[in-house]
Protein backbone atom coordinates (compact mmCIF):
# COMPACT_ATOMS: atom_id res chain seq x y z
CA UNK A 1 0.00 0.00 0.00
CA UNK A 2 1.41 3.36 -1.05
CA UNK A 3 1.26 6.64 0.88
CA UNK A 4 -1.91 8.74 0.50
CA UNK A 5 0.28 11.54 -0.84
CA UNK A 6 1.49 9.44 -3.78
CA UNK A 7 -0.98 9.28 -6.67
CA UNK A 8 1.08 7.12 -9.05
CA UNK A 9 4.13 5.04 -8.21
CA UNK A 10 6.22 3.57 -11.04
CA UNK A 11 8.98 1.08 -10.36
CA UNK A 12 11.53 -0.35 -12.82
CA UNK A 13 9.22 -0.03 -15.83
CA UNK A 14 10.48 -1.44 -19.11
CA UNK A 15 8.70 -0.94 -22.45
CA UNK A 16 9.85 -2.33 -25.79
CA UNK A 17 8.28 -2.04 -29.25
CA UNK A 18 9.59 -4.89 -31.42
CA UNK A 19 13.37 -4.36 -31.29
CA UNK A 20 13.19 -0.78 -29.99
CA UNK A 21 13.51 -0.05 -26.26
CA UNK A 22 11.26 2.91 -25.44
CA UNK A 23 11.64 2.92 -21.64
CA UNK A 24 14.22 1.24 -19.45
CA UNK A 25 14.22 0.93 -15.65
CA UNK A 26 11.93 3.93 -15.09
CA UNK A 27 10.97 4.71 -11.49
CA UNK A 28 8.89 7.74 -10.56
CA UNK A 29 6.55 8.95 -7.82
CA UNK A 30 3.80 11.40 -8.79
CA UNK A 31 2.57 13.16 -5.66
CA UNK A 32 -0.51 15.18 -4.82
CA UNK A 33 0.07 18.93 -5.04
CA UNK A 34 3.32 18.59 -7.01
CA UNK A 35 4.12 19.73 -10.55
CA UNK A 36 6.42 17.31 -12.38
CA UNK A 37 7.71 18.01 -15.87
CA UNK A 38 9.09 15.41 -18.26
CA UNK A 39 11.65 16.81 -20.68
CA UNK A 40 13.85 15.13 -23.24
CA UNK A 41 14.68 15.02 -26.95
CA UNK A 42 12.35 13.60 -29.58
CA UNK A 43 12.04 9.85 -29.18
CA UNK A 44 13.07 9.97 -25.52
CA UNK A 45 9.97 8.05 -24.39
CA UNK A 46 7.94 10.90 -22.89
CA UNK A 47 4.70 10.01 -24.65
CA UNK A 48 5.24 6.33 -23.89
CA UNK A 49 5.63 7.07 -20.19
CA UNK A 50 2.46 9.18 -20.23
CA UNK A 51 0.57 6.24 -21.77
CA UNK A 52 1.87 4.04 -18.96
CA UNK A 53 0.72 6.58 -16.35
CA UNK A 54 -2.73 6.82 -17.97
CA UNK A 55 -3.06 3.04 -17.99
CA UNK A 56 -3.20 2.90 -21.80
CA UNK A 57 -0.01 0.86 -22.12
CA UNK A 58 1.09 -2.11 -20.05
CA UNK A 59 4.88 -2.37 -19.64
CA UNK A 60 6.70 -5.63 -20.36
CA UNK A 61 8.15 -5.52 -16.87
CA UNK A 62 8.04 -3.35 -13.78
CA UNK A 63 5.18 -2.22 -11.57
CA UNK A 64 2.69 0.64 -11.71
CA UNK A 65 0.73 1.41 -8.54
CA UNK A 66 -2.26 3.74 -8.62
CA UNK A 67 -3.96 5.31 -5.61
CA UNK A 68 -7.35 3.71 -5.01
CA UNK A 69 -10.16 5.71 -6.60
CA UNK A 70 -7.73 7.97 -8.44
CA UNK A 71 -9.29 10.25 -11.08
CA UNK A 72 -6.93 11.12 -13.93
CA UNK A 73 -7.57 13.69 -16.62
CA UNK A 74 -5.59 14.25 -19.81
CA UNK A 75 -5.06 17.37 -21.92
CA UNK A 76 -3.84 16.38 -25.41
CA UNK A 77 -1.17 18.14 -27.41
CA UNK A 78 -3.31 18.34 -30.55
CA UNK A 79 -7.01 18.40 -31.34
CA UNK A 80 -8.06 18.03 -34.97
CA UNK A 81 -11.50 19.53 -35.63
CA UNK A 82 -13.21 19.33 -39.02
CA UNK A 83 -13.42 22.97 -40.20
CA UNK A 84 -16.99 22.49 -41.42
CA UNK A 85 -18.23 20.81 -38.23
CA UNK A 86 -20.67 23.16 -36.41
CA UNK A 87 -19.23 22.79 -32.92
CA UNK A 88 -19.25 25.57 -30.32
CA UNK A 89 -17.04 25.63 -27.24
CA UNK A 90 -20.14 25.02 -25.13
CA UNK A 91 -21.13 21.95 -27.14
CA UNK A 92 -17.56 20.62 -27.17
CA UNK A 93 -17.35 20.79 -23.37
CA UNK A 94 -20.71 19.04 -22.91
CA UNK A 95 -19.20 16.07 -24.79
CA UNK A 96 -17.13 15.48 -21.64
CA UNK A 97 -20.34 14.30 -19.95
CA UNK A 98 -20.98 17.49 -17.98
CA UNK A 99 -24.24 18.99 -19.25
CA UNK A 100 -24.88 21.82 -16.80
CA UNK A 101 -24.23 25.19 -18.41
CA UNK A 102 -23.39 26.80 -15.06
CA UNK A 103 -20.68 24.19 -14.35
CA UNK A 104 -19.14 24.70 -17.79
CA UNK A 105 -19.19 28.49 -17.43
CA UNK A 106 -17.59 28.20 -13.99
CA UNK A 107 -14.71 26.09 -15.34
CA UNK A 108 -14.21 28.45 -18.29
CA UNK A 109 -14.05 31.29 -15.79
CA UNK A 110 -11.41 29.42 -13.81
CA UNK A 111 -9.17 29.16 -16.89
CA UNK A 112 -9.92 32.69 -18.12
CA UNK A 113 -11.94 31.72 -21.20
CA UNK A 114 -15.56 32.65 -20.39
CA UNK A 115 -15.67 34.91 -23.45
CA UNK A 116 -15.42 31.97 -25.90
CA UNK A 117 -18.40 30.06 -24.44
CA UNK A 118 -20.65 30.49 -27.49
CA UNK A 119 -17.97 30.78 -30.16
CA UNK A 120 -17.27 28.11 -32.79
CA UNK A 121 -14.31 25.99 -31.75
CA UNK A 122 -12.64 26.65 -35.11
CA UNK A 123 -12.69 30.42 -34.54
CA UNK A 124 -10.72 30.65 -31.31
CA UNK A 125 -6.99 31.36 -31.04
CA UNK A 126 -4.27 28.89 -30.11
CA UNK A 127 -4.06 30.24 -26.58
CA UNK A 128 -7.84 30.11 -26.17
CA UNK A 129 -7.86 26.51 -27.44
CA UNK A 130 -5.31 25.50 -24.81
CA UNK A 131 -7.52 27.04 -22.12
CA UNK A 132 -10.61 25.25 -23.46
CA UNK A 133 -8.76 21.92 -23.47
CA UNK A 134 -7.58 22.61 -19.94
CA UNK A 135 -11.17 23.40 -18.91
CA UNK A 136 -12.33 20.11 -20.42
CA UNK A 137 -9.71 18.23 -18.39
CA UNK A 138 -10.74 20.03 -15.19
CA UNK A 139 -14.42 19.17 -15.62
CA UNK A 140 -13.60 15.69 -14.30
CA UNK A 141 -12.33 17.17 -11.02
CA UNK A 142 -9.08 15.17 -11.36
CA UNK A 143 -6.67 14.13 -8.64
CA UNK A 144 -3.96 14.00 -11.31
CA UNK A 145 -3.85 16.28 -14.33
CA UNK A 146 -1.68 15.10 -17.24
CA UNK A 147 -0.75 17.87 -19.69
CA UNK A 148 0.91 17.06 -23.01
CA UNK A 149 2.77 20.12 -24.33
CA UNK A 150 0.28 22.57 -22.70
CA UNK A 151 1.73 25.65 -24.44
CA UNK A 152 1.78 24.20 -27.97
CA UNK A 153 1.08 26.93 -30.54
CA UNK A 154 1.00 29.80 -28.02
CA UNK A 155 3.08 32.99 -28.15
CA UNK A 156 5.61 33.82 -25.41
CA UNK A 157 3.21 36.02 -23.42
CA UNK A 158 0.54 33.35 -23.60
CA UNK A 159 3.04 30.71 -22.48
CA UNK A 160 3.89 32.68 -19.35
CA UNK A 161 0.19 33.20 -18.58
CA UNK A 162 -0.62 29.51 -19.07
CA UNK A 163 2.13 28.38 -16.71
CA UNK A 164 0.93 30.89 -14.14
CA UNK A 165 -2.57 29.45 -14.58
CA UNK A 166 -1.32 25.88 -14.14
CA UNK A 167 0.45 26.86 -10.91
CA UNK A 168 -2.75 28.56 -9.70
CA UNK A 169 -4.80 25.43 -10.44
CA UNK A 170 -2.35 23.30 -8.46
CA UNK A 171 -2.56 25.68 -5.51
CA UNK A 172 -6.35 25.97 -5.51
CA UNK A 173 -7.20 22.33 -6.25
CA UNK A 174 -4.25 20.55 -4.63
CA UNK A 175 -4.07 18.11 -7.51
CA UNK A 176 -0.92 16.55 -8.89
CA UNK A 177 0.21 17.75 -12.31
CA UNK A 178 2.39 15.83 -14.76
CA UNK A 179 3.51 17.83 -17.77
CA UNK A 180 5.36 16.89 -20.95
CA UNK A 181 7.37 19.61 -22.66
CA UNK A 182 10.14 20.31 -25.13
CA UNK A 183 10.42 23.81 -23.67
CA UNK A 184 13.54 24.31 -21.57
CA UNK A 185 12.91 27.84 -20.32
CA UNK A 186 9.45 28.73 -19.04
CA UNK A 187 8.57 25.21 -17.97
CA UNK A 188 11.77 24.71 -15.98
CA UNK A 189 11.07 27.83 -13.98
CA UNK A 190 7.46 26.78 -13.33
CA UNK A 191 7.80 23.25 -11.98
CA UNK A 192 8.75 21.53 -8.72
CA UNK A 193 10.49 18.48 -10.15
CA UNK A 194 12.10 17.99 -13.56
CA UNK A 195 12.64 14.50 -14.95
CA UNK A 196 15.08 14.42 -17.84
CA UNK A 197 14.19 11.38 -19.92
CA UNK A 198 16.12 9.60 -22.66
CA UNK A 199 14.70 6.06 -22.61
CA UNK A 200 15.84 6.01 -18.99
CA UNK A 201 15.89 8.73 -16.33
CA UNK A 202 19.09 10.62 -17.12
CA UNK A 203 18.63 12.94 -14.15
CA UNK A 204 15.89 14.41 -11.99
CA UNK A 205 15.44 17.01 -9.30
CA UNK A 206 14.81 20.71 -8.79
CA UNK A 207 15.12 22.66 -12.08
CA UNK A 208 18.21 24.57 -10.99
CA UNK A 209 20.00 21.37 -9.97
CA UNK A 210 19.02 19.54 -13.16
CA UNK A 211 20.44 22.24 -15.44
CA UNK A 212 23.87 21.72 -13.84
CA UNK A 213 23.76 17.93 -14.14
CA UNK A 214 26.22 16.40 -16.66
CA UNK A 215 23.45 14.29 -18.26
CA UNK A 216 21.33 17.39 -18.90
CA UNK A 217 24.27 19.25 -20.37
CA UNK A 218 25.09 16.30 -22.60
CA UNK A 219 21.53 16.19 -23.97
CA UNK A 220 20.83 19.90 -24.34
CA UNK A 221 24.20 21.63 -24.18
CA UNK A 222 25.68 24.29 -21.92
CA UNK A 223 23.96 27.05 -23.91
CA UNK A 224 20.53 25.76 -22.78
CA UNK A 225 21.55 26.10 -19.13
CA UNK A 226 22.89 29.62 -19.73
CA UNK A 227 19.67 30.65 -21.49
CA UNK A 228 17.62 29.24 -18.62
CA UNK A 229 19.66 31.16 -16.05
CA UNK A 230 19.02 34.39 -17.96
CA UNK A 231 15.31 33.61 -18.25
CA UNK A 232 14.94 32.63 -14.59
CA UNK A 233 16.52 35.94 -13.49
CA UNK A 234 14.19 37.85 -15.82
CA UNK A 235 11.21 35.85 -14.59
CA UNK A 236 11.99 36.78 -10.98
CA UNK A 237 12.18 40.48 -11.87
CA UNK A 238 8.74 40.29 -13.47
CA UNK A 239 7.24 38.60 -10.42
CA UNK A 240 8.75 41.17 -8.06
CA UNK A 241 7.05 43.97 -9.96
CA UNK A 242 3.62 42.41 -9.59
Amino acid sequence: MISDNILIQIRDVYVQFQQYTALQNISLDVRRGEIITLIGPNGAGKSTLVRVVLGLLKPQSGRVFQQSGLCLSYMPQHLNIDPVLPLTVERFLTLSGVKKKTAIQHILGEVGATHVFKRPLQNISGGEMRRVLLARALLREPDLLVLDEPIQGVDITGQYELYELIAKIRKQRGCGILMVSHDLHLVMAATDLVVCLNQKVSCSGHPEAVTKHPAYLELFGARAAQDLAIYTHHHQIIKNKE
